[in-house]
């Protein structure tokens, strides 16, 4: 399924249950930091685990519904999630020049 199809997906399951009037951009961007929030708690005390394979099940469904809520803020304030997507990256790139930053962790203001 492609990234288009699946945000309409979630669109319609949102707008077959009227939840729209209950999604202001505060409590989407609640609803985003909770959900991330339940996302790294899936990695809490994992020990030498890094990858946490035995959880990708949860990974994968804490993972979508920050997804999820990430659609449903964009469709709320009227931008579209793949061009500001692109934006960024085009953003990224001006901060982190690849002759700098290729195989460094640092911080573009330390590069």
């Amino acid at each position: 399924m492609q990234f288009e199809e699946a945000a309409s997906k979630a669109l319609a399951f949102r707008e077959e249950r009227d939840w729209a009037q209950f999604h202001n951009p505060k409590d989407l961007a609640l609803s985003i930091s909770l959900e991330a929030a339940e996302l790294l708690g899936v990695f809490q005390w994992s020990g030498t685990d890094l990858e946490v394979s035995a959880k990708s099940g949860r990974v994968k469904e804490e993972l979508a519904d920050v997804a999820i809520y990430c659609i449903y803020l964009a469709d709320k304030l009227g931008v579209n999630l793949a061009d500001i997507i692109s934006d960024k990256v085009d953003a990224n790139r001006e901060k982190y020049p690849i002759e700098k930053s290729r195989g460094n962790s640092r911080k573009y203001t330390e590069l």
